[in-house]
Parts: structure tokens; C-alpha cells; sequence
């Protein structure tokens, strides 16, 4: 029986742990090299190499888009302008409307299209990390994954359905931490950051630790998550719902996004500054 066959675009911290899972499990994964970095093709070093996206278009039974949202229907013209003829996840964090332009693009090319979005880490260990699926072929993919560190769940909804979940999730824990630089910046800025922190360890002692986590884990990947919380913003409006702290959240990110793939975490006064760059311009 021939190895299933999956094309990944593209293999970065995320993608490159699902290429890793459905390798482990006897499925052949391949990634298109044209263009891409040294970083990239050193994540990619468990996955098949092919040079162009058309090779992997043809030769792929299902092709997964981990890519930042931003790129993620450019991404999906691409593979379509390839005919392909398979079933195409796209399991970026979009937002509904986008996930559902992407299936008409993809289904007008005469392939088959699942939402999906991811909720955690890249997957390692068990327990960690959940991938949501909506559309017919859902069932197909998850079973791909069954038995490994990924626990996916098919939702019993139209397309649509796990990019807003997805949203809802994002809104929360992207957005708060969003808050919580913008909270910290205002505090050092205005001299009052270590009375701040003492008031949190007496009755917001959680809060210190999330900030703390905040600085960690979203500054170095604040660009990626600008385009995520504008999405999240036009879900909100879609919905006819307020989705100012959405927009806020990305400006906090935009902000930050100089700092993509910093070898170290900056100081918290030069992430402040930083944050508060439209002051400092007046």
C-alpha cells in the first residue's frame, strides 16, 4: 500500500512539529525549499525535500498552510493557480471570512478545503496542544494524527466554525497579554512600576507571573501575532461586536515586531520605550 502523502507549507516552529508527528507515524511529508531560509531548512531536516511549490502541489494527497495569517490567502492562490486536486487545511489563525475565502478559492480550483486552528504549542508532549477541524474532509485528516502528542477535535459546524474558535481563544490570551505590556509600559513610564507590582503580589499575585510570561513569549513573535489580532478585530466587526481591544492588541504587537527572532529578550525599560514610540516621536 502506497505511503500517504502530505505537502506542508511551511515547516516553521509549528509546522514543523506537525511534519514531525505524521512522520513518526509513516506519512511522507514534504516541504518546498525555493526561497526559503537556513532556519527553515533546518527545522525541515525530518521532511522530504522538493524544490518548488508545483512539486509538492502534485505530488501531495493533502497540503497543510501553517503560515503567518497575513500570508495565508496569498498562500492558498498559489496552490490553487497549481490545480491542485486534494483537500487543503488551512489551520492558521484567520478569521472566519478569511477561512471562508480561501475555501472558495481552493474549491474553485477543484480541491477540497478544512478549516482548521491550532490552540497551544508546538506539539511534543501529550496533552499540550489541540487542533480544532470544521469541514467534510475533517474526519480524514484527524485520523492521520490519531494516537500522537496532537489531540485534534472535529467540530460539527460549517467552515468557519475552528477559525472562530480559534478567534475567541486568541482574543483572550493574545489580547491580555497585549494589555499587560501596554500596563507595564504606562507604569515605567510614569515611575510607578515597582508600586504596581507590589499591589499585584498582594491582590493580583497571577498577574505578575503572566506579565512576566508576556514579555517572554510574545515579544519575539509579536510580528507574527499583528496579523492574527487584526484578524481577530474583523471577526469581532463581522459579528457586530466592539473590536477596539483586538485593534489595540495589534498596535501593541506592531510595535514590538522589530524584535522578531531576538536572541535575547530585551530589557522591560527598552520594551516600555518601545511601546511608547508615538510619545516619544511628539
Amino acid at each position: 500500500m502506497a505511503r500517504m502523502t502530505i505537502g506542508l507549507l511551511h515547516p516553521g516552529e509549528m509546522g514543523s512539529a506537525l511534519g514531525a508527528l505524521l512522520t513518526q507515524r509513516g506519512v511522507r511529508v514534504l516541504w518546498a525549499s525555493a526561497g526559503r531560509s537556513a532556519a527553515t531548512r533546518s527545522r525541515a531536516a525530518t521532511l522530504e525535500e522538493v524544490r518548488t511549490l508545483r512539486e509538492l502541489v502534485q505530488a501531495s494527497e493533502f497540503i497543510l498552510s501553517v503560515c503567518p495569517p497575513h500570508a495565508a490567502l496569498d498562500m492558498a492562490q498559489q496552490v490553487a493557480t497549481d490545480r491542485f486536486a486534494g483537500a487543503y487545511a488551512d489551520l492558521n489563525a484567520i478569521s472566519p471570512e478569511t477561512a471562508r475565502a480561501i475555501g472558495r478559492v481552493i474549491e474553485g480550483a477543484g480541491a477540497r478545503f478544512i478549516d482548521g486552528g491550532i490552540v497551544g504549542p508546538p506539539p511534543t508532549t501529550p496533552g499540550t496542544t489541540r487542533l480544532y477541524l470544521a469541514g467534510p474532509e475533517a474526519g480524514r485528516l484527524a485520523s492521520l494524527f490519531q494516537g500522537s502528542a496532537l489531540e485534534v477535535i472535529v467540530l460539527d459546524g460549517p467552515i468557519g466554525a475552528a477559525s472562530t474558535l480559534k478567534v475567541a481563544y486568541a482574543a483572550y490570551t493574545k489580547g491580555t497579554a497585549a494589555l499587560l505590556l501596554a500596563i507595564r509600559a504606562l507604569a515605567i513610564r510614569e515611575g510607578v512600576d515597582a508600586a504596581l507590582r507590589q499591589e499585584w503580589a498582594r491582590s493580583l499575585p497571577e498577574l505578575a507571573s503572566r506579565g512576566d510570561k508576556a514579555l517572554g513569549s510574545s515579544t519575539r513573535k509579536a510580528w507574527r501575532f499583528v496579523g492574527e489580532m487584526e484578524e481577530n478585530a474583523a471577526t469581532f466587526v463581522a459579528a457586530g461586536l466592539p473590536s477596539g481591544f483586538s485593534a489595540a492588541a495589534a498596535e501593541v504587537y506592531r510595535r514590538l515586531a522589530g524584535y522578531k527572532d531576538a536572541t535575547a529578550l530585551p530589557p522591560v525599560a527598552e520594551i516600555a520605550a518601545a511601546l511608547a514610540k508615538e510619545k516619544q516621536g511628539n
